[in-house]
């Protein structure tokens, strides 16, 4: 994010100092990047001492890296906005008078629009979550990201939490209390380029959905009872049709094993994914590995 950091620094910096009367930090995480990202923010963090860099020893991803700003957060509240500034901080003051107005413990935004983002990109977000909602236990509130501000209370909770491959904002609703939502009007980038493509966001689907519900493996049971009914619907409808005709049946045979074998296939792929998991949380290995944590001298 070398393009935008330094206005990102400068406007956070100018809400906390003119808009807000409470004491406070900023806390970058750098996630490997390959850029002038982290000696621009090494010059931020020797001006400032409300400053502090985490640095990757490499790109460990975005959820890594939300997941290290929580254990090393030590303020009594958090903001979590991402750094190329589509989600304004300017709209700090409003959340934190809606959290003490409301008595909650989050203020969650959701878009009421998504500016510089193409349609395919919208429409699949829209309906990832409404799908994810119909297959967990616990939903989640549609159209948000990872803006939002939390109290000590949640944060000291999500840092308790110990599986790997953390699905943050998943997580931050999961844990409860009172929250509430926060509608605003979501930016086009200030800088850079997205990192997320298509490749990353199915693969952030698949972590939610299956780090948050047992329901596909409940579905491949259902699959299969409903191909068991098929069989034997074919086994009746082959007892007929050799008493009315002789069966040729090549194609009709293929076409049965083929249909077995994909749902075959789609049911240990299923079962496999859950396995992977399981394999990954066994290890132990950490979620993130910090090169070194950058801040003003006294």
């Amino acid at each position: 994010e070398e393009d935008v950091v330094h206005n990102t620094w400068q406007r956070i910096s100018s809400v906390m100092q003119n808009k807000l009367d409470h004491p406070y930090e900023i806390l970058f995480i750098n996630d490997g990047s390959t850029d002038s990202t982290l000696p621009l923010l090494k010059g931020i963090a020797e001006k400032d001492e409300h400053v502090r860099v985490l640095s990757f020893s490499r790109n460990f991803g975005h959820e890594a890296s939300t997941t290290a700003g929580l254990h090393h957060c030590r303020g009594g509240m958090a903001f979590l906005v991402d750094a190329d500034l589509q989600d304004p901080p300017e709209l700090f003051p409003e959340m934190l008078q809606v959290m003490a107005t409301k008595g909650c413990d989050a203020v969650y935004g959701v878009r009421k629009h998504r500016s510089g983002e193409s349609f395919l990109k919208r429409l699949t977000s829209r309906w990832f979550y409404r799908l994810y909602n119909w297959l967990a236990d616990v939903q989640f509130p549609v159209d948000t990201g990872d803006f939002r501000l939390i109290n000590r209370r949640i944060i000291d909770e999500f840092v308790q939490l110990k599986e790997k491959g953390k699905y943050v904002r998943g997580l931050l609703t999961w844990v409860g209390f009172k929250q509430v939502p926060f509608l605003y009007e979501r930016e086009e980038r200030q800088g850079g380029t997205s990192k997320y493509n298509y490749r990353k966001l199915m693969r952030l689907a698949l972590d939610v959905i299956f780090s948050f519900t047992k329901k596909p493996l409940q579905l491949a049971i259902w699959l299969g009872i409903g191909c068991i009914f098929v069989a034997f619907s074919l086994i009746v409808y082959t007892l007929v049709s050799r008493l009315v005709a002789p069966l040729k049946g090549w194609a009709s045979m293929m076409t049965v094993i083929i249909f077995f074998g994909g749902i075959q296939l789609v049911t240990i792929g299923v079962i496999g994914q859950y396995v992977g998991y399981i394999f990954d949380e066994i290890k132990g290995r950490p979620e993130y590995i910090i090169e070194q944590i950058i801040e003003k001298k006294e």
